[in-house]
């Protein structure tokens, strides 16, 4: 069961959350809640695991990437901690993950690299070289296309 208060703080949050401070606080103050009341609702469903998820869409092109590429790596499953911190020390990458079951058999780890330039080739040898894997995939995104959250309130 899920009450008003959580559908009113998850309608909120299924939105663009405004650039400020404190945008839990505006969120509050939007439905007439505390700021650390918006916050432990949100994680009381996240507990629950009504919300899975929870992070930013960025619009890289605006932004300013005009190169963006999904890496797709090749890592044995022992290594794919070591793997992923690794990965995530690199500015240019926004975020990475563990894939189940591996793409095409083998690549187990997803990063998606972000660059104002077209370096992606060398950059990416250069990260293969640190984490040991040279077994990869370069997934070139050639459009950006409208990014949406699903609605569910």
């Amino acid at each position: 069961m899920i009450t008003e208060e959580e559908i009113a703080v998850a309608s909120c949050i299924q939105e663009d959350i405004s650039l400020e401070r404190r945008p839990f606080a505006a969120i509050g103050v939007r439905i007439g809640m505390e700021e650390g009341d918006v916050i432990d609702t949100i994680n009381g469903l996240r507990e629950r695991g009504i919300i899975r998820k929870f992070g930013a869409i960025v619009r890289h092109r605006k932004a300013g990437y005009s190169e963006n590429a999904m890496i797709l790596w090749a890592v044995p499953e022992e290594d794919l901690e070591k793997a992923g911190r690794s990965l995530a020390s690199y500015r240019e990458i926004s975020h990475c993950y563990g894939r189940t079951p591996p793409f095409e058999g083998k690549y187990t780890l997803f990063s998606m690299l972000h660059l104002a330039k077209g370096e992606a080739e060398e950059l990416v040898r250069k990260i293969s070289e640190t984490i040991a894997i040279n077994d990869y995939l370069i997934l070139r995104s050639e459009e950006e296309y409208k990014k949406t959250s699903m609605g569910y309130f």
